[in-house]
């Protein structure tokens, strides 16, 4: 039984990493920060944890208060620039470490500063971290003592993209990704942009200038075609609450490619990317809740079609975290993590 610190229990990734790490069978919450809820208890501010009989004894402490040095792995669900800070003192007292935020996705410091607007606190572990993609990563992962875990956005786009780029039967000069978030991706917070009445009955794009995921998506998909790729990402914010929808576009070079077949073979023995038959098109209810993500695949002339979808908060965060300590620990990587998505 692994002890479990969560630093930044409040917001929508936290309680979903309370959510998911409750039904897992070989861990142990041992402590959960919040300053502004310190002495509270979680149930209290999430009611539907009331019933499990762990989180509802369990209070929010002060970071300061909470023993992570004691925990064997410690989930950083906190804004960008928290975990970077604390990182060093907990990896040197033996602590793996997961960050949900993107401290440790940009492997450049430099360019970390520049979309971020803040200098990196500590380069030398920011070399050693590794990206938090399962499928792309898993060896590196479980040898990792620190994992970036990716962004939503990304997630959906670089797993989209992958199996064109792996089979290398596309101009990867020209890469298209039009992206679709519900509201639970902008966080647990209050802005008047993000109210009901603000986004209900309306779509807008919005970080078309430059998205902050624009450079890591661009990163992986650089590395996966083993050269720089020209992408064009434009986010959109959509009136529902979970759900990520990207749709992808990509020009063949190979005529002959067989899309269909190029992606049910890169992800036949991947437990959460599903491939749907040829015809059959995703939706994001069909994933809400559940850490799968799920895709279909055309082609029209010389342009391939990719629609993916999945849930910004579990696979797009918090259930992806618990997949990269799964493999981090050497327990079933699909532990805790088997919860079929919910309708309607």
């Amino acid at each position: 039984m692994i002890q479990i610190g969560i630093v930044g229990g409040t917001g929508y990734t936290g309680v979903e990493l309370l959510r998911l790490l409750a039904q897992h069978p070989k861990v142990q919450i041992r402590t959960i920060t919040s300053r502004q809820e310190s002495g509270n208890r979680v149930s209290n501010i999430f009611p539907n944890l009331r019933t499990h009989a762990a989180l509802s004894a369990l209070s929010f402490c002060a970071p300061e208060d909470a023993p992570l040095a004691e925990c064997d792995v410690v989930f950083f669900a906190t804004p960008h620039g928290v975990a970077m800070k604390e990182t060093p003192k907990l990896v040197e007292s033996g602590v793996k470490i997961i960050d949900l935020a993107a401290d440790f996705r940009l492997r450049d410091p430099a360019q970390f500063e520049e979309w971020y607007k803040m200098p990196h606190a500590c380069p030398e572990l920011l070399a050693e971290s590794v990206y938090g993609l399962p499928e792309l990563a898993r060896d590196e992962i479980a040898q990792a003592r620190i994992v970036g875990n990716p962004g939503c956005y990304p997630t959906a786009v670089q797993l989209g993209f992958f199996p064109l780029l792996k089979a290398g039967v596309v101009d990867v000069s020209m890469l298209i990704a039009d992206c679709k978030s519900g509201v639970s991706g902008a966080g647990r917070k209050g802005e008047l942009s993000l109210i009901h009445p603000e986004i209900s009955d309306n779509f807008s794009a919005y970080g078309v200038g430059g998205h902050r995921h624009h450079p890591e998506i661009e990163q992986g998909l650089s590395a996966m075609a083993g050269k720089a790729v020209g992408l064009t990402f434009t986010p959109h914010l959509v009136p529902m609450i979970r759900g990520i929808f990207a749709t992808l576009y990509a020009k063949l070079t190979d005529d002959r490619a067989d899309v269909q077949a190029i992606f049910e073979n890169c992800y036949a023995k991947e437990p959460f990317v599903d491939v749907l038959p040829e015809g059959r098109l995703p939706e994001t209810r069909s994933v809400r809740a559940s850490n799968t993500i799920r895709l279909s695949v055309m082609r029209r002339g010389a342009v391939v079609t990719v629609l993916v979808v999945e849930d910004n908060l579990v696979k797009g965060a918090a259930g992806q975290a618990v997949q990269n300590m799964n493999l981090m620990f050497g327990f079933e990587e699909t532990t805790g993590l088997t919860a079929l998505p919910i309708v309607p």
